[in-house]
């Protein structure tokens, strides 16, 4: 199981890998494929809207097909897309090559998220969230090496491709790790799980609040990247160059606090992790709000990015022990579901507001998801820390 849990891993840092690609890429990219610096939201809509998709279905797809199979297509699916991406030759190939991008993005996610959940601990749930930030950071990184070169960004979206396909290669070889550890499941848990649908899953208590949950910390640490650097620029008064380190030390805070989350989450209960980090957030958005020195507001962002760190991995993992492994992948298709909606529809939303108004919204919009995260953190806490299926009508296998 540790060879697998490697190749989760490298899985994971995959996953990361194209999910920064299109903001560092897209002023050179535009430019040379005649387009503006606005339709990039449209892409980023259509890759959303197919990991939405990709994340309800994961239940169905994983039940049928495997966490292997499912895991090895849909990182092939995004390696193929990124290899389109370096020869497209117009804006709507991207939109076109988009939609497998996101398809195969959420269908890891959710299936991965599950694997690990049911069968890994919960340190391991930290540092495969904090590989995923490794990813994110690599990528932009990787194009970085391109972009002084004349249409370099192709060059760019290769290699990230070629990584990806190298990538499938591993798991295509470790097919037969997911079929050792299945069986291991089976005769550890008996009978084989019934198919649980998101309708069946949605009737289960609590699980409302999970996908609250998911919905304001996403639109939480998606708002906070977009528009940290605005706001410490229009209302603290920073330079650019200033903002954007600050906001690199927030992603920063939120991947350094899953290593650290993951090295004491054998000490400390995952639902007091949670609420430290709901606290931890709530501290930062107050300093970040404060009427004093920059200074503050910056520390207050990396507050917020540490606060962030425990909440999505450790919510995930407790979810076959608040509402059982026969519906977590269901639960936790929709609950990626839901985080998709949120990073999608919030901070746009966030920067309309802040135009109208002032960038005031920013830290007044965050206050307001850490409010009810902590709302809902604090109900889940309550449920019994057992199979909840008597709830909901289970449909026969």
């Amino acid at each position: 199981m540790l060879l697998l849990l490697a190749i989760i891993y490298l899985a994971f840092i995959s996953l990361g890998l194209p999910d920064s690609l299109l903001g560092s890429s897209w002023p050179i990219m535009s430019g040379d494929l005649n387009s503006n610096l606005e339709f990039a939201g449209v892409i980023a809509i259509v890759v959303s809207a197919g990991t939405v998709v990709s994340s309800l279905l994961s239940s169905r797809v994983t039940h049928h097909f495997g966490t292997g199979k499912v895991v090895a297509v849909s990182v092939l699916m995004t390696a193929i897309a990124l290899y389109g991406f370096s020869y497209a030759d117009n804006v709507w190939l991207l939109v076109l090559l988009a939609v497998p991008l996101g398809l195969g993005a959420g269908a890891v996610d959710a299936a991965l998220n599950n694997f690990v959940a049911l069968n890994y601990k919960a340190k391991h749930m930290n540092y495969l969230h904090s590989f995923w930030g490794v990813g994110a950071t690599a990528g932009p990184l990787i194009m970085a090496m391109y972009l002084s070169q004349q249409q370099g960004w192709r060059e760019g979206y290769t290699t990230i491709s070629y990584i990806q396909f190298a990538l499938v290669a591993v798991l295509l070889l470790a097919l037969p790790l997911w079929k050792k550890a299945a069986s291991e499941a089976l005769r550890a848990g008996g009978e084989p799980q019934a198919l649980i649908s998101n309708s069946t899953a949605l009737k289960i208590k609590g699980v409302k609040l999970q996908l609250l949950t998911f919905f304001c910390y996403c639109s939480l640490e998606a708002g906070t990247g977009l528009w940290a650097a605005s706001y410490l620029i229009t209302e603290k008064g920073v330079s650019a160059s200033v903002a954007a380190f600050w906001t690199a030390m927030y992603f920063l805070g939120i991947t350094l606090g899953r290593f650290f989350c993951g090295f004491i989450a054998e000490r400390v209960a995952e639902d007091k992790l949670i609420r430290v980090g709901v606290i931890t957030i709530f501290v930062g958005v107050v300093l970040l709000l404060a009427p004093i020195s920059p200074l503050v507001s910056k520390l207050g962002l990396i507050l917020i990015g540490l606060g962030c760190a425990p909440i999505y991995p450790n919510t995930i993992h407790l979810t076959p022990v608040r509402f059982g492994k026969q519906a977590s992948q269901a639960i936790i298709g929709l609950s990626m579901a839901c985080a998709y909606v949120g990073t999608t529809l919030m901070p746009p939303l966030i920067g309309v507001i802040a135009g109208s108004i002032s960038f005031i919204a920013l830290p007044i919009a965050l206050s307001i998801f850490s409010g009810v995260m902590l709302f809902s953190t604090e109900r889940l806490k309550q449920w019994p820390q057992t199979n909840l299926l008597q709830h909901a009508e289970v449909p026969a296998k």
